[in-house]
């Protein structure tokens, strides 16, 4: 984790990071009722993975000339 924060600018992580990890901790609160921490925390890493991978094909997506 502290290896990806010094890796990745402060402008990509708010503009990129951000809204993935807002997301994905809204749905794990609302939907992830595991009773274990454990699969729970590795349910939400799973999530905040799908959602930065979503939303970074979304907005990498190349333009129509």
């Amino acid at each position: 984790m502290y290896t990806l924060i010094k890796t990745i600018s402060p402008r990509s992580l708010l503009v990129e990071q951000l809204p993935a990890l807002v997301i994905s901790i809204v749905i794990a609160e609302t939907f992830y009722k595991f009773h274990s921490f454990t699969l729970e925390c590795l349910a939400f890493l799973a999530t905040w993975f799908v959602i930065d991978l979503a939303l970074g094909s979304l907005l990498k997506r190349p333009e129509k000339r």
